[in-house]
């Protein structure tokens, strides 16, 4: 008997996800800015997360790493998280609205002297962040400042999906280098030319290394700390947080990790990122399957 593909069917979910998400950023849109902002956080919450079993997976990383939080703390991380990533999503569709907020982001901590420094010197920058509030308000508020600012990113599992999410991504500000040969081989370029480089490395990575993070083993990609060694550039961990109003966010750039070798820089990121997580823990995206196969599949 044949066995039947099921790329088809895959095929079909994603286009139908794809309309869905596409409907609700839409109408989302012709909303006011902070009305859209607010609406958008409650729809993920309360409807497209139940769905989509969002508010499972938080439990599911909670009970993994933090078993100790109280029942009430987890009901409502469940709904917070969601809803930042929900205000995230649209706030990145909104193009020079979203801009126009993330430009206003206050910048504190001791990483900020030393990108200025390493601009100063013509020096590479690697900056390696995290989903924490909205991770391009750094980008849109670096560039604004004058900085040679571009991004990796990775193609999103979803075709139909990725098409307009990368469109929309890429009016923030560019350069952006796709995942890839001949991604990173203009990446590449941009390092030696002196550019800072944004990398996102708060997610499972089949081929990564089994560090720390929460205490638990979590596959961990090495390629910041990686580039920073080769091309001699700074390694600074920044991230954007979002204010308790919701709608603005101030910019956390933690001290630059000293070069030693690549698993104990990135450790090093590993740590100064949960720091930040345990003091705003509705802020990180804890839908994500960061200790994949450790958690329940689901």
């Amino acid at each position: 008997m044949s066995k039947i593909s099921s790329k088809p069917l895959k095929t079909a979910v994603d286009y139908t996800v794809n309309l869905v998400l596409k409907g609700a950023i839409g109408l989302a849109l012709a909303l006011a800015y902070d009305t859209r902002v607010r609406t958008m956080g409650w729809l993920t919450a309360q409807v497209l997360s139940p769905i989509g079993g969002f508010r499972k997976r938080v439990r599911n990383n909670l009970a993994h790493v933090r078993p100790d939080l109280p029942a009430d703390e987890v009901k409502r991380l469940s709904r917070a998280v969601p809803n930042n990533a929900g205000r995230t999503l649209i706030e990145i569709y909104s193009g020079q609205e979203f801009v126009q907020r993330a430009i206003k982001a206050p910048i504190e901590g001791p990483g900020l002297a030393r990108l200025e420094k390493a601009r100063a010197e013509g020096r590479p920058v690697i900056l390696v962040t995290g989903h924490m509030g909205n991770y391009d308000a750094v980008r849109a508020n670096l560039i604004h400042r004058g900085y040679n600012m571009g991004a990796l990113y990775r193609r999103m599992s979803n075709p139909y999906f990725n098409d307009h999410y990368v469109k929309s991504i890429s009016k923030i500000g560019t350069p952006m280098f796709e995942q890839g040969r001949k991604g990173m081989i203009e990446m590449v370029r941009h390092l030696k030319s002196g550019g800072i480089l944004g990398i996102l490395t708060d997610l499972y990575v089949s081929e990564g290394e089994l560090l720390d993070f929460f205490g638990r083993k979590a596959r961990t990609s090495l390629i910041t700390a990686e580039l920073a060694l080769k091309f001699n550039a700074a390694l600074i961990p920044v991230y954007g947080l979002r204010e308790p109003d919701g709608l603005n966010f101030r910019i956390v750039a933690q001290d630059e990790i000293p070069h030693s070798d690549a698993m104990t820089m990135t450790q090093a990121v590993n740590d100064g990122l949960e720091e930040l997580v345990r003091d705003n823990m509705e802020q990180w995206f804890w839908i994500h399957r960061r200790w994949k196969y450790a958690t329940s599949p689901t």
